[in-house]
């Protein structure tokens, strides 16, 4: 296709025509620039990658267009290039998954057709997988309730802030306390705050898991009047799932409602083995679940299920453009009420679609690989003299790690060679680790390198040669730290020129 040969659609009978070769294009753009990266994350740090995605993306708008092939192959290769890989086995810092194909492939035909799911006459039969889709989900959360029902999300926030926006509803006018954990996610703050609700109540924790009799006392404290206490099944930093049946228990003795953040843990439900971890869930008003985690799907799949249907009517809204009184009293379906946003993609296709390819089993096999790879990765740092983990249970596929070097060290001197650790792996492009503040064995709170493992695939022979990197790194960052060259540090890992991916 030339500069000025139009611009073919993606949609309709010739789409697919159009779409075959330029999708051909991003596919081997993809292989090769991944082939060029050669390891999770470009080299060089943000100027470097800023310096050469610049040069193949810029100008951005040009005066003359350049062609669908040429502009594809540039800037798939700057993004692909430049990209932070998640299904490297060393891109392991964040919740941030590594999608199936399978998802992928599901993408591009939603992209193609572009439902907008607000209106039935614009995603009519995206509408039903939809349905179908949130009532699974909905059902897989709440088994024993009566009419369960789910809302397609962006994500984990979205999740949140709606739960939180329910929940208020419920209480007006209120005012709705929220009660939740030192370990909750931002979201939970933040949609507090956008919601004009007084700022929550914070619980303290032991061992990264809400303390329940600090939550007795915080919720005797309060004095009656509507309260949300929102839990976390699966916290960002470690994995955590809080005493669920405990505080539902405390809950409810107050007459308090429960709304469970399970962005990261939902998907253990998938597994007969697992699901037991979550024991309580199904007690809570409303549950976040987040297939962009531990589900394997592209950005955005986020979920909200709630235990009733009812509980949803305050998302209800007339716009007679999209849902007019006479078209839904003749059989048109509604969709505006099933979310607070108004255009939206059609996210639970992709979802279904990897739903209806491997089966409740299938996806059980691919959560369970990635929390055995967990515990295995989790023995072989306890198997490094040089590094030290955690004290306690691997927190769902979380595993927090430091160098036995920083133990060797004050506090802050301790801290700062674990956070060099980290730099120096992500500028040389080598690994891409997380970091996390947490409690130590002696109560102290320490930083700790963070691997969070989402790989459906990778074995625990595929993260060795992480710990080996670690462990390099660590020792050259504390040999700066005590004024030696390098070169005068033993050990036999790579030079930091060299990129090492597992």
């Amino acid at each position: 296709m030339s500069a000025g040969g139009g611009a073919p659609l993606a949609g309709g009978v010739h789409g697919p025509g159009h779409l075959r070769a330029l999708t051909a294009v991003v596919l081997d753009t993809l292989e090769t620039a991944a082939r060029a990266r050669g390891g999770p994350l470009p080299a060089g740090g943000p100027d470097e990658v800023a310096r050469r995605t610049t040069a193949l993306a810029a100008p951005v708008l040009p005066e003359e267009g350049i062609g669908a092939e040429a502009a594809l192959a540039d800037l798939v290769r700057a993004v692909t290039e430049g990209a932070a890989d998640p299904a490297d086995p060393a891109c392991v810092a964040h919740l941030h998954c590594p999608p199936l194909a399978v998802a992928a492939a599901a993408e591009l035909a939603g992209a193609a057709l572009n439902p907008s799911m607000d209106s039935w006459d614009q995603a009519p039969a995206a509408g039903v997988i939809e349905e179908l889709t949130t009532a699974a989900l909905a059902r897989l959360v709440h088994p024993e309730a009566p009419a369960p029902d789910a809302l397609i999300t962006s994500g984990g926030t979205e999740s949140n802030l709606v739960a939180l926006l329910l929940a208020r509803e419920r209480a007006a006018p209120g005012p709705l306390r929220v009660v939740t954990g030192s370990n909750a996610h931002h979201s939970v703050h933040r949609a507090a705050w956008m919601l004009g609700l007084p700022a929550p109540t914070v619980v303290d924790c032991h061992d990264g898991r809400i303390d329940t009799a600090a939550l007795d006392r915080t919720l005797a404290g309060l004095g009656g009047g509507p309260v949300l206490v929102v839990a976390t099944a699966g916290t960002t930093d470690e994995g955590r799932i809080d005493p669920l049946p405990e505080i539902a228990r405390i809950t409810e003795r107050y007459g308090a409602e429960l709304h469970v953040d399970a962005a990261y843990g939902g998907p253990l439900l998938f597994s007969e083995r697992l699901a037991p971890r979550l024991a309580g869930l199904d007690r809570a008003v409303s549950v976040t679940l987040d297939l962009h985690k531990l589900g394997w799907q592209p950005v955005a799949a986020g979920v909200l299920a709630v235990a009733d249907t009812a509980l949803l009517a305050p998302l209800s809204l007339r716009a007679d453009y999209l849902n007019a009184d006479d078209d839904t009293e003749a059989g048109l379906p509604d969709l505006l009420g099933r979310s607070v946003r108004t255009t939206r993609r059609p996210d639970a296709l992709k979802m279904a679609v990897t739903f209806r390819a491997l089966g409740r089993r299938g996806l059980s096999e691919l959560v369970e690989h990635c929390v055995r790879t967990a515990e295995e990765f989790g023995r072989a740092v306890d198997a490094r003299p040089a590094l030290r983990r955690r004290p306690g249970a691997i927190g769902i596929s979380t595993v927090l790690f430091r160098p036995v070097v920083a133990d060797e060290r004050e506090a802050e001197a301790g801290d700062a060679v674990v956070a060099e650790v980290r730099r120096t792996l992500l500028m040389d492009g080598r690994a891409v680790l997380g970091r996390a503040v947490a409690e130590d064995s002696d109560g102290r709170r320490r930083l700790w390198l963070k691997a969070t493992l989402l790989h459906p695939t990778a074995a625990s022979a595929d993260l060795l040669p992480l710990l080996d990197l670690v462990t390099e790194a660590a020792e050259r960052a504390a040999a700066a730290e005590d004024g030696d060259s390098p070169s005068a540090v033993g050990g036999t890992g790579a030079p930091a020129t060299e990129r090492l991916s597992p």
